[in-house]
């Protein structure tokens, strides 16, 4: 892991009580923790995700990315592609909007799949260089690691699954998603 990861992974574990918050054991109650600060015009873009608490539409998916891109009035224009049950199964297509509901931060959103209802995204990790993020909800029951390549390091991903069992996951649950380019 590069000195900036370990710095920006310490940072995040600091800003949300993990480091030295002793061996209780005790998952962490309460909203989830998400970043300071999201530049949304670097946030933009591919995003392949690299494992997931799937959703029950996101069951056997190969290859998925997530895309996102800023309309003119703030909403993000998202697009949701991915193979179905192997490298060469049916492609699948979703387009949902995201609104940034905190624009402090930017970092918490609702993600809208069919009007009028807006689900909890909240982008709870992301590295300073916008190559690897987090996606979580409050109720801890999915979450989507992604990054700007098919891959990332193991001792990476390891310390994310750690921050998450952290922030009260349930991180048996988390699946690696099959990417083949």
């Amino acid at each position: 892991m590069t000195s900036i990861r370990k710095l920006a992974l310490v940072a995040i574990m600091t800003g949300t009580g993990i480091a030295g918050s002793g061996c209780s054991g005790t998952p962490a109650q309460g909203p989830i923790r998400t970043v300071e600060y999201v530049d949304l015009q670097r946030f933009m873009g591919d995003w392949y995700v690299i494992a997931n608490i799937p959703t029950f539409v996101e069951k056997g998916a190969h290859n998925a990315v997530e895309t996102y891109a800023l309309d003119e009035d703030g909403s993000i224009d998202t697009t949701f592609t991915f193979r179905k049950d192997g490298f060469d199964g049916k492609k699948k297509t979703y387009n949902p909007r995201g609104f940034v509901r905190d624009t402090t931060s930017n970092a918490v959103w609702g993600m809208q799949f069919i009007w009028p209802f807006k689900g909890d995204y909240r982008i709870v990790y992301l590295d300073e260089s916008y190559q690897q993020t987090v996606i979580g909800r409050n109720k801890r029951d999915y979450v989507w690691i992604m990054a700007r390549s098919p891959s990332i390091p193991d001792q990476d991903y390891d310390a994310i699954v750690e921050m998450l069992a952290e922030e009260g996951y349930d991180t048996s649950k988390i699946q690696k998603v099959p990417q083949r380019w």
